[in-house]
């Protein structure tokens, strides 16, 4: 009789870092800092996953693309993804290898945001701070649209998210 493994806690986080964002496939859910609790009991995997903006179009995909991973990874009948709504996301919770890779993608990762509620954005492309909001919305409701005066480049950013507004 062959033993069977038990899939832990990081088993499921090294299978996450594997799913992107559907939008962004520079970054993984685990580097956007979506992913808030892992319960993992006999064939059951519960997922509690903080959505960046809770009527973001994309979660049924990035639930979908969860369930599948793991599933596939993980050989268990039972995988379970809930969008939560607290704690809070925020974009302090992007790890630096989200914000590089966001930055690769070419989409400025937030600053951290002051107290008094200023925040300011670097060109991913040339680092330059001269730049200029074009249009607070974006394509998404999570980035909006600025243009580098040094290198003359358009770019998307993320707008921070904090809990200090």
């Amino acid at each position: 009789m062959v033993a069977s493994l038990r899939v832990t806690t990081q088993d499921v986080l090294d299978t996450l870092e594997e799913v992107k964002d559907p939008e962004i496939d520079t970054v993984s859910i685990i580097d956007l800092g979506m992913v808030e609790e892992i319960i993992v009991q006999e064939d059951s995997i519960y997922i509690q996953v903080l959505p960046t903006f809770s009527g973001c179009p994309a979660l049924e995909i990035i639930k979908g693309n969860i369930v599948r991973a793991v599933k596939a990874a993980h050989s268990v009948e039972y995988v379970q993804v809930k969008f939560i709504t607290s704690p809070p996301w925020t974009s302090d919770r992007i790890t630096e290898k989200g914000r590089q890779g966001l930055k690769a993608f070419g989409i400025s990762p937030p600053s951290h945001m002051k107290e008094d509620g200023s925040w300011h954005i670097d060109c991913p492309y040339c680092g330059s701070t001269y730049v200029t909001m074009e249009n607070i919305f974006g394509p998404t409701a999570c980035r909006s649209i600025l243009y580098c005066k040094s290198c003359k480049n358009p770019f998307e950013a993320m707008k921070p998210m904090s809990t200090l507004l």
